[in-house]
């Protein structure tokens, strides 16, 4: 596990309630500042990868995964703080599993693929949708935010874990709002990597996000999040208000008809006409 010490990215090793240095100093567990365990070049995440989000959106089944990119400024440490620009609404969350690359990957088949990773680890693929609008296909505003993708609290080895069978679990506040298992992914970990790594060289450290089920919904500020996987542990998170200004440059948040189908999973027609109305009303005074 990696700890921010006196401001200093220190890793460590979890023994029972202490959390013991590489340079032998220690730290109890409960008073440790987590920082995510991975030091990447980059991190590259699927779209639609779970036969329940496809059902919940009531969407065709693609014929290959797509991807975008987060840059490693999302990264934040399990018990860290997510933080929600004052004034916009859908901060979704989305657990997923991670993988973190081991070995160098360039052209790896996909039944060598596995042999080329160092570990796992749960994570969270908040997006703030109130940008949907903006960045639809590149996904940089909503999902590219700092701290929006808490990991950890460590990486537990690729030989300790089998990526073709886990359980997947997302609280909100303590209530299960996400479960799925390994069964629902349409493809899987072997085959994500493979089709990356044809024409992306993945090097060791990389992140690899792969998916989350259906029941991806909106979180307030106060909330806590946790995404546990088993065999994996947990990554918990708060969520805070953040007093930002937005106004200045840029496109500004909005909720769009693809914001309402996404962050809420209301059928896309439905949330033309939603929007339609609003306009409408907002015409009209």
């Amino acid at each position: 596990m990696r700890l921010d010490v006196g401001g200093t990215p220190t890793w460590g090793t979890l023994r029972g309630d202490t959390v013991v240095l590489d340079d032998g100093r220690t730290v109890a567990e409960a008073q440790a500042r987590y920082l995510a365990p991975v030091e990447p070049t980059k991190i590259i995440a699927v779209h639609l990868s779970y036969g329940s989000r496809l059902t919940e959106y009531a969407a065709r089944t693609p014929a290959y995964p797509s991807y975008f990119l987060k840059p490693p400024t999302t990264l934040n440490g399990h018990r860290g703080i997510v933080r929600r620009p004052h004034g916009t609404r859908f901060l979704n969350y989305e657990g997923e599993l991670a993988v973190v690359i081991g070995r160098r990957m360039h052209g790896v088949p996909i039944g060598a693929a596995l042999a080329h990773v160092a570990g796992y680890a749960p994570a969270n693929d908040i997006g703030l949708h109130d940008f949907r609008h903006a960045d639809r296909g590149s996904m940089l505003r909503v999902k590219g935010q700092d701290g929006f993708l808490p990991l950890g609290p460590y990486v537990t080895p690729a030989d300790q874990f089998d990526p073709t069978s886990f359980s997947l679990r997302t609280c909100l506040n303590g209530e299960v709002v996400q479960e799925t298992t390994a069964q629902d992914m349409l493809w899987g970990v072997a085959y994500q990597l493979a089709d990356l790594c044809r024409l992306i060289t993945l090097e060791p450290g990389d992140v690899v996000l792969t998916g989350t089920p259906a029941n991806s919904r909106p979180m307030e500020p106060g909330d806590v999040v946790t995404v546990e996987i088993t065999g994996l542990g947990s990554v918990q998170s708060t969520i805070a208000d953040w007093e930002v200004d937005l106004t200045a440059v840029g496109e500004q948040p909005a909720v769009s008809a693809n914001t309402l189908h996404v962050a809420l999973a209301i059928p896309e027609d439905e949330a033309e006409r939603i929007v339609i109305q609003s306009e409408q009303q907002g015409d009209s005074k």
